[in-house]
């Protein structure tokens, strides 16, 4: 892209700063089934997502979108018909605290899932992006030929950290929160959630089990705190009855969390019509996650993508149910979580109910995809597994929902 039309490119674009995001890829040859993997727990003020698919570029693509942004200028997370896939955590110690505002990954994203169809192209995006690039991230990415790194970015410059080099990723897997490894290490942010999470992934990775329902389940409703070692479930309410405070701040599931996205390539000699996207729209305590293929057929359930209101059905419910388990709405009610309305011991918590709905997703999705490994992708298939999801959770939740208040 030319330089004249980047920079009308970014004063077209609406931005919105990212805030504390936890993050992941993980090479293939380390997962559980040999396809690579990239996660992102994504947290922002922009609270309301959608999930928006384009054909504006080389690529067609499917990604995650502030809802506000209708037109699709940002992305946040997703990946192309190539079978490249991008996401991002800000990181905070970069750049020079007097840089200014850096706030077009969502738009340097955007290019790449137009453009890029490989880790080198994306190194040839960048280096041919106008200086100071206005970013400080850490860019996941993953490729469709067993490609995973990490891009710690800055104005002018950017180092690269494969995952794919047992130097630099000895378990095959890289972790970010909001810090980057080669930025100034005493401006670090997101150091609790890096310390929650590294465990969990050391964990899996010496038991084969890096896989999406791992990152989806097990990560981004990890209850325990990488600092202080505060477990929740030790001190679980023995009914959901009666409200129990208790502080949470700095977990890796936040007050802030939008979205999750695990998007999960492909083997070798696979075709890109076949990595999948993981999808939870609104807070992983409240919304669950239900997977999308890049289609030319445009099938995708409808409950992620935007209605009338230009809001997700799906993240408009998880804010709903939100609410129950953050009721004080004053001075710092946000830091404090309703315990007993999020899990309990006699299985009536928020999150415990939303499970039984989200694993008959994933089973059902499970036994589609296996499927096409076999007997190659059937957009016939995918309009019915769609509009069943859509039928299913378009009748859960609403109960749901009643049932709570």
């Amino acid at each position: 892209m030319k330089r004249t039309q980047f920079i009308l490119f970014l004063l077209l674009t609406v931005s919105f700063p990212a805030l504390a995001c936890t993050t992941a890829i993980i090479s293939g040859k380390y997962t559980a089934d040999g396809r690579p993997l990239l996660y992102k727990h994504r947290d922002t003020d922009n609270l309301q997502n959608k999930l928006m698919h384009f054909t504006d570029g080389k690529y067609s693509y499917i990604g995650i979108v502030n809802s506000v942004d209708k037109e699709g200028k940002e992305v946040w997370g997703g990946y192309n018909s190539a079978g490249f896939a991008i996401m991002n955590s800000a990181s905070y110690n970069l750049n020079p605290d007097e840089a200014g505002k850096d706030e077009l990954e969502g738009a340097v994203m955007k290019l790449a899932l137009q453009h890029c169809a490989t880790l080198a192209d994306f190194e040839r995006l960048l280096d041919s992006l106008p200086k100071p690039m206005y970013v400080s991230a850490n860019f996941g990415v993953i490729d469709a030929q067993g490609g995973a790194a990490y891009y710690e970015t800055g104005d002018h410059t950017y180092k690269k950290f494969d995952a794919n080099d047992a130097g630099i990723a000895p378990l095959g897997y890289i972790v970010r929160t909001n810090y980057s490894f080669s930025g100034d290490r005493e401006r670090d942010k997101g150091i609790s959630r890096y310390q929650a999470a590294e465990p969990l992934f050391y964990r899996a990775s010496l038991s084969n089990s890096l896989t999406c329902r791992f990152l989806l389940q097990d990560v981004s409703r990890h209850l325990t705190h990488g600092l202080t070692g505060v477990n929740l479930y030790d001190n679980m309410p023995a009914n959901a009855n009666k409200r129990v405070y208790v502080p949470f701040r700095d977990f890796i599931p936040r007050y802030s969390t939008s979205s999750v996205i695990v998007v999960q390539g492909i083997k070798e000699k696979e075709a890109p019509a076949l990595t999948a996207m993981w999808t939870i729209l609104g807070s992983p305590l409240t919304a669950v996650a239900i997977p999308v293929w890049l289609n030319k057929q445009n099938h995708y359930p409808s409950v992620l993508l935007a209605d009338h209101t230009g809001n997700a059905k799906l993240c408009d419910w998880s804010l709903q149910l939100k609410k129950q388990l953050f009721p004080v709405t004053r001075g710092e009610g946000t830091d404090y979580i309703d315990l007993a309305a999020l899990v309990s011991s006699d299985q009536n918590g928020i999150m415990q109910k939303i499970k039984p709905i989200e694993d008959r997703i994933l089973e059902n999705a499970g036994k589609m995809i296996d499927k096409w490994r076999k007997d190659g992708f059937n957009p016939a298939e995918l309009k019915e597994f769609c509009d069943h999801t859509d039928r299913f959770i378009t009748e859960s939740y609403p109960e749901l929902i009643k049932n709570q208040k």
